[in-house]
């Protein structure tokens, strides 16, 4: 690609992560002192408990169990091995379920250093979950999925009018994700903004990975058994 290009790339990825990062900095802050992002928590729950029917709460039961702990992994699996034999080739793959591995981990160690507490248990519609709250990891699963998996995919095309449509599709993806925890009782709001944060993180380092190892501009040595037919001095 064109050297700008590549720039370009590191610089996205690098405000993604300084954008995540002051995010989460600040929705944290917003939580342990009951203040600024988290004053709006309330009120958005209460709001989604006006809403409340059979049928949206069967649609909701649906996008939990999808972003859900079981669902999703297997998601994941059957994504990438198609993608690994379809695509010949294992990077991307790897980088996406990386990812989702990074956000588990990630996600996992902070639930129990804030150890927040849910919702109220009687506003819970789909079983009852004493587990810590900050960050949801179902919408941190969703937010890796969608937007690293859009940008491994889009990425290798020209088209940038499809990956517009590709990123707006992962956003309401992630807008459904977040909802549902929300609207079943069993996370606040500043909840899913905390997820949101740390998988733009992530996905500034998929990007910055990703750029350097396969972006490559004229007159770089390129190596590797699929780059023979182009550089076959190397």
């Amino acid at each position: 690609m064109d050297p700008e290009d590549r720039r370009s790339l590191y610089r996205t990825a690098v405000t993604l992560a300084a954008t995540g990062v002051v995010l989460f900095i600040a929705t944290l802050i917003s939580v342990v002192q009951a203040d600024g992002l988290s004053a709006a928590d309330v009120p958005v729950r209460d709001w989604l408990l006006t809403l409340r029917s059979d049928t949206l709460t069967a649609v909701m039961i649906f996008l939990a169990i999808v972003f859900g702990p079981i669902a999703l992994p297997i998601i994941v699996l059957v994504v990438n091995v198609a993608w690994g034999f379809l695509a010949k080739h294992a990077w991307r793959p790897i980088l996406l379920a990386g990812a989702m591995l990074t956000g588990v981990i990630v996600s996992q160690i902070i639930l129990h250093i804030v150890r927040r507490s849910r919702p109220p248990v009687e506003q819970m519609l789909f079983g009852i979950d004493h587990t810590f709250s900050f960050p949801s990891g179902h919408v941190l699963g969703a937010c890796d999925f969608l937007l690293v998996g859009t940008f491994l995919i889009f990425s290798r095309r020209k088209n940038s009018r499809a990956a517009v449509f590709g990123f707006i599709g992962a956003g309401v993806g992630i807008v459904l994700a977040a909802l549902s925890r929300l609207y079943l009782g069993y996370h606040w709001l500043s909840d899913t903004l905390a997820s949101l944060s740390l998988s733009l993180v992530i996905l500034g380092a998929v990007i910055a990975l990703d750029t350097w190892r396969t972006a490559r501009i004229p007159g770089e040595r390129i190596t590797g058994e699929l780059s023979t037919a182009e550089t076959p001095n190397d």
